[in-house]
């Protein structure tokens, strides 16, 4: 009996256990193919648990399956734990090369070759010597597929790249005919700290024989809704429309979090795994929520990266609804590489979808979570309704007393401090069984939030929108009340709420402190300024 697929989210897939996109249609085969065809060295990269390392084995098996080439896959994060200790790194290298060499061919010679070369050429001359002579061994062109090539650490990564093109006026009867260098970023933004040379080394610099940089793309819709329909061929398992789409939006296609997402709705949750019921879109959403809360290595390792400095540059104003930017272009490029930008239809950036729009807040506001009350009963009522005048009111004089003091405790991202601190306190609408659906992009000058609250078998929607006031308070309101009605009227909610914050020091708080009930004669928003 053959055994039942699942959704994948550890490591490369393998097609008789996992629902997959077959690897090589999700990349440009023919242009591929031409590079290693006309001998070039260069670059695949996409973010972490993407598709890379699935995409380059299927290439393996696809050059091999011919007679014109012999090719080899290698991870060299087998050379990661000995950092900048290279005579370390190379003996670890050198022992990947010469295992995948002997499993995927049947080869001895790098095996043959690599005492001998550490010995004679040292550390830094290995890689190019052992490459070499094996090139040589075999009138078939050697095409090299190198993985997580950006884990290595100093000068180690400078002594890779540099012995790798040390050899390319070689190729292909003397060093490898084709290169193919795998990682999350480009190495354009590689910036190596060598210890040795006590200076930084650009990667484009290190390895200047870089034909082209192929990034792997996020899946279509088209292919999530392929890959969800193997479940249902599979099991009998049905995704209703609003399930599908809601995969689809919450993702925005990001691999992982589509089969993350999907294998938590259908084989961790108890209730997913009847077959029999089909998978809603309040299945998605209660997945996502596990999932955020469960904090896996992928969600883990995206919130680590918003340490770096370059990442604050464009999430801090991103997060504030800010209008300026300190950002450079090669900024902006990092962040895309790693997956945690997108640029809306008029090129501003956007942090990449709902589901990392949701972590990356709850991350930078955690320590202030913790520190505040979540008591639901205040602001629930008998009959379930959501109390968000008290929500409002609340926070608003939490802000006067507290904020000077709170705002501190986002240390990097001050600037976008009053809108976390919302944020933190609106969480509680979450712990209580609501939603809220975060939407900010550079430029646009204010941050959006809608929640969605159950009650008596209906969605009830409420839009909050907070803008920073620039100049005359009154042109900042009137501008914000056309922008959350024109919200409300795309997202369906009953009522809206406009928050006005005023950074500056110069004014009272009892000039930034201000209450506007709605107006009678438009879609009601209450205007709160502090």
């Amino acid at each position: 009996m053959r055994r039942m697929r699942f959704f994948n989210t550890e490591g490369p897939v393998r097609p008789d256990d996992h629902y997959c996109i077959p690897p090589l249609e999700r990349i440009d085969l023919d242009a591929v193919l031409g590079l290693v065809r006309d001998k070039k060295y260069f670059v695949l990269h996409a973010p972490r648990q993407t598709g890379k390392t699935s995409a380059l084995l299927a290439l393996r098996d696809l050059l091999n399956s011919g007679r014109d080439y012999r090719c080899v896959y290698a991870d060299f994060e087998v050379g990661q734990a000995a950092r900048e200790d290279t005579a370390r790194a190379m003996r670890a290298l050198l022992g990947e090369l010469a295992r995948r060499a002997r499993v995927t061919l049947g080869d001895e010679t790098p095996d043959a070759l690599r005492g001998a070369a550490l010995e004679k050429e040292g550390a830094d001359g290995a890689l190019v010597d052992v490459l070499s002579r094996w090139a040589a061994a075999d009138p078939r062109p050697l095409v090299l597929l190198i993985d997580e090539i950006d884990t290595l650490v100093g000068d180690t990564l400078v002594s890779v790249l540099r012995q790798l093109r040390a050899g390319y006026d070689q190729r292909p009867a003397s060093f490898p005919h084709g290169v193919i260098l795998c990682g999350v970023v480009d190495v354009r933004d590689y910036r190596i700290q060598s210890s040795a040379a006590n200076a930084l080394v650009l990667g484009g610099s290190a390895f200047n024989v870089k034909s082209k940089s192929l990034r792997l793309g996020d899946f279509t819709e088209a292919e999530v809704r392929a890959l969800l329909v193997q479940h249902t061929a599979e099991t009998g398992q049905t995704f209703t429309e609003d399930a599908l789409q809601m995969v689809w939006t919450r993702t925005a296609g990001q691999p992982w979090l589509v089969n993350a997402l999907c294998y938590d709705a259908r084989f961790d949750d108890r209730a997913g795994r009847d077959r029999s019921r089909p998978v809603t879109g309040n299945d998605v959403l209660a997945a996502q929520e596990r999932l955020i809360q469960r904090r896996d290595t992928h969600i883990d390792q995206l919130a680590h990266k918003l340490r770096e400095d370059r990442v604050r540059r464009v999430i801090e104003p991103i997060l504030a609804g800010a209008d300026e930017q300190a950002w450079s272009e090669e900024d902006l490029l990092y962040l895309r590489d790693l997956g945690l930008i997108a640029q809306d239809a008029g090129g501003a950036p956007r942090i990449a979808n709902p589901i990392y729009a949701e972590v990356v807040p709850r991350h930078l506001n955690a320590a202030v979570q913790a520190g505040l009350p979540h008591e639901r009963a205040w602001y629930v009522d008998a009959n379930g309704a959501l109390n968000m005048e008290g929500l409002m009111a609340d926070f608003q004089t939490f802000f006067r007393e507290h904020s000077e003091h709170w705002v501190q405790r986002f240390e990097q991202y001050r600037e976008a401090g009053p809108q976390l601190l919302l944020q933190a306190h609106l969480q509680r609408v979450v712990n209580g069984g609501g939603v809220i659906e975060r939407e900010y992009a550079l430029g646009r000058g204010r941050t959006d939030l809608l929640i969605r609250w159950p009650q008596g078998g209906r969605t009830r929607r409420f839009v909050i929108e907070c803008k920073l006031r620039r100049g005359d308070l009154e042109r900042t309101i009137a501008e914000g009340l056309t922008q959350t009605r024109g919200y409300m009227d795309r997202c369906g909610a009953e009522a809206g709420h406009l928050i006005v914050f005023d950074r500056a020091s110069e004014r009272t708080w009892g000039e930034k402190i201000i209450r506007r009930d709605p107006a009678a004669d438009a879609a009601p928003v209450t205007v709160w300024g502090m």
